[in-house]
């Protein structure tokens, strides 16, 4: 009996332990000058990560890695497109959407919650969160003071908070702040054709849709800290990203803050963002902890953007741009040289973060979980293929005069292929100036050229013979995330279609290619031409599952399914070389593969994987 009560005596400890929030009401504010957590003034020591980005299985193994690392507050977005994944249709149940787990469980780990629900993310994500069809309300006009678009961003705002109303600190939950709007200051600073007064009627009108949605913890901004004066929002706390300046912290918020802190950086960067065709950046360890000491020993609260960064499965990538560029798409891997690495890897960087905090926390900090194990997989051989020719045969064209963007045919992501016959010979430059992003151009099904927004290549010369075929399989990359160039989002092909100065009408046939869900490739089939875009299969047999890495270094372009999950997207250009395959997506027994190889420069045989990522290495043009 003795035995049955010490067991039920542990097990009743347990549950106390891991329901953490659950099992006792706290409290926290913002007053005099200072996070007061259960009436003690706390500094908040917090990692972002974004369940989006990670598989629902490893939401655990993750949260207890920020803990281990010596973090008490795991900040994350909260992506709007990720959630109303077709108009009015709304997932927040299956798989890694179930936001209520996440934060469920991150409380269960003993972290309180910081929500950064937008509208507008950011964060690389495919159109900063925002749902692509928004472009199709001609009336609506994104991040601005206009009744269409404050209208959709209620509807959402309305849909989250209800949510998560109960998970709030104040009805007894772990979420102990939630940001009101995203980096507004920098939209402010590029939109400088609306007035001050109208940005501002904007931001007022996203803060009362909040509260009016049922938010009753502390609402914050986070912007750079010369960028105050656009984004700051009045009754909001104003946190500075990216500020290593404790002194100039200190001011700007004194200065939009009744003279007064709490002090808080909502972004600190130990890692960067990454692009396509562009180098990986690297922050060192050392300067990492020289920034984080400088914060602890004055007070100041921070947020690591990323403390671990997860993956763009699928087509969530979004992209930015530059002087050089039209269009910088993002990696799938969204490592982020931070601390914790994509799969879930302690670093050097973690090591010497979580010492440090060892030696500064008041609480305990708990030993480092197990890494999730690693597999290699025998070379896996291809067995069947299909080109995409006979794959869209199945899909019935839309008509028009003149070509089509991805809105206008209702598609949101993946690939449309663009064809025209013509009677006569053609001979000229073709231009397509309104490409949006990549293209592979083909005459009778002979490939003769690629067009690519990142090179800002938009033309070639082309020769089409009479009664000839024209096509154009045209890639979307990942919309716009960052800048005022998020207003011209719309994909596909968005302007006339040029040879010389002749613009080409009528009779275009379009094939949506969504590729939403895995292609079905019969077995043995075997239809593919080199140059050609081709689906290849396989199925492959595991004693055992464990998380690996797909080495594509010998491919050209393109996407990859397991078992029904979009893996991402590929390109030879690096500097990503592999694709990281989670081990929960995996079976024992039979598995399946299918890659939608875009250029197929030579033919595949067989797949391989590797147990370690390869992220910097950068093809040359």
């Amino acid at each position: 009996m003795k035995q049955q009560a010490g067991l039920l005596t542990a097990i009743i400890l347990f549950a106390c332990l891991t329901t953490g929030f659950a099992q006792h009401k706290h409290s926290f504010k913002i007053e005099d000058g200072h996070f007061v957590y259960d009436g003690k003034p706390t500094a908040i020591y917090s990692g972002e990560m974004h369940y989006a980005r990670i598989p629902r299985e490893y939401w655990k193994q993750r949260l207890q890695m920020a803990k281990a690392m010596g973090l008490n507050t795991i900040t994350t977005y909260v992506f709007w497109n990720f959630h109303e994944t077709s108009p009015g249709v709304w997932d927040f149940k299956t798989g890694n959407h179930n936001l209520r787990e996440f934060i469920k469980t991150a409380a269960a780990e003993g972290l309180m919650v910081i929500l950064r629900p937008g509208p507008y993310a950011c964060a690389e994500w495919e159109f900063g969160g925002y749902p692509w069809w928004l472009q199709n309300n001609k009336n609506l006009v994104i991040r601005t003071n206009n009744k269409s678009f404050l209208d959709s961003c209620n509807t959402y705002i309305t849909k989250l908070i209800t949510e998560i109303k109960d998970l709030q600190i104040t009805n007894g939950g772990p979420v102990i702040m939630i940001q009101a709007e995203n980096e507004f200051g920098s939209y402010v600073a590029q939109r400088k054709d609306i007035p001050l007064s109208e940005h501002k009627a904007y931001s007022a009108a996203i803060k009362n849709q909040l509260v009016k949605a049922g938010v009753t913890v502390p609402l914050f901004t986070s912007d750079g800290s010369w960028l105050f004066e656009g984004g700051t929002i009045e009754g909001a706390l104003p946190a500075a990203n990216g500020e290593d300046d404790v002194a100039n912290l200190r001011k700007v918020v004194d200065q939009y803050h009744g003279g007064k802190g709490p002090y808080m950086v909502a972004e600190y960067y130990p890692g960067w963002l990454d692009h396509w065709a562009e180098p990986f950046p690297k922050v060192s360890t050392e300067a990492v902890l020289k920034q984080v000491k400088k914060y602890l020993d004055n007070d100041v609260s921070f947020n690591f953007y990323m403390v671990h960064g997860g993956t763009n499965f699928g087509f969530t990538a979004g992209a930015n741009y530059d002087k050089d560029h039209d269009l910088q798409p993002d990696m799938t891997s969204y490592d982020y040289d931070a601390p914790i690495s994509e799969a879930g890897w302690v670093t050097p960087k973690y090591t010497a973060l979580r010492d440090m905090f060892k030696t500064v926390v008041k609480y305990p900090v708990p030993v480092v979980p197990p890494a999730i194990p690693v597999i290699t997989i025998p070379s896996i051989k291809l067995t069947s293929s299909l080109d995409l020719e006979a794959y869209k045969s199945v899909v019935k064209p839309v008509v028009s005069d003149t070509p089509l963007s991805f809105e206008a045919l209702n598609q949101g992501y993946g690939y449309v292929m663009y064809t025209k016959q013509f009677d006569q010979p053609v001979n000229g430059k073709l231009t397509i100036k309104g490409l949006r992003d990549f293209a592979t151009v083909y005459v009778n099904g002979e490939r003769k050229g690629v067009l690519n927004r990142y090179y800002n290549t938009y033309s070639m010369d082309i020769h089409i013979p009479a009664k000839a075929k024209l096509e154009i399989l045209v890639e979307n990359m990942g919309r716009i995330n960052y800048g005022s160039e998020i207003n011209n989002n719309l994909k596909g092909i968005i302007s006339p279609v040029m040879i010389d100065s002749a613009t080409i009408t009528g009779g275009w046939l379009m094939y949506r290619l969504p590729m939403d869900k895995m292609p079905v490739l019969a077995d043995g089939s075997c239809k593919s031409m080199k140059g050609q875009p081709t689906l290849y299969g396989a199925t492959f047999t595991l004693n055992k599952t464990g998380d690996n890495f797909l080495d594509m270094h010998k491919w050209g372009k393109g996407i990859v399914f397991i078992n029904g999950h979009n893996l991402g997207r590929y390109w030879s250009v690096g500097p990503q070389q592999t694709l990281y395959v989670p081990g929960v997506w995996l079976k024992k027994g039979s598995n399946k593969v299918v890659i939608f190889e875009q250029l197929n420069d030579s033919t595949q045989n067989t797949l391989e994987t590797v147990s370690m990522p390869v992220l910097e290495k950068l093809v040359p043009r």
